[in-house]
């Protein structure tokens, strides 16, 4: 299974909808597919225009590592290196955080990665887990 653009949508509207009764910062939204490509992304009114560099990092350390953006970042504190490395072989397009969120089919696959940006990094990741069990899928924050 792959993440549909009508899929993509729905966890986009899920997530900004979870921000909004969370009552967070504006936030933007990306959906990568299993590839690590764009299939989706919004950005609400009022969030910085830069952030969907940081949303698309999120996701992409994500989907590229195999791990969430809370485990990226544990790995970064216990072995920077490791993490400077990986950056590096990305191109320094890797932000190890929480709010990269592994998006799995109901076979357990990886499919893809949310990336959420905008308020706290455990927010954006809240918000991101809402809007991919909205759209009938399971997450790993």
């Amino acid at each position: 299974m792959a993440i549909s653009l009508t899929r993509a949508r729905t966890i986009i509207r899920k997530t900004l909808a979870k921000g909004r009764e969370m009552e967070l910062k504006p936030l933007s939204v990306v959906v990568l597919d299993a590839g690590g490509h764009v299939q989706a992304f919004e950005r609400e009114d009022g969030a910085a225009p830069g952030r969907f560099a940081i949303a698309h990092g999120k996701a992409y350390g994500a989907v590229m590592l195999g791990m969430p953006g809370s485990a990226q970042m544990a790995r970064a504190e216990q072995q920077g290196y490791f993490m400077n490395a990986v950056n590096g072989v990305y191109g320094g397009a890797v932000v190890p955080v929480p709010g990269g969120v592994l998006v799995h089919d109901k076979q357990g696959r990886v499919i893809g990665a949310v990336g959420v940006t905008g308020d706290t990094s455990d927010n954006d990741a809240a918000a991101a887990m809402s809007g991919i069990e909205g759209a009938g899928l399971t997450g790993v924050a």
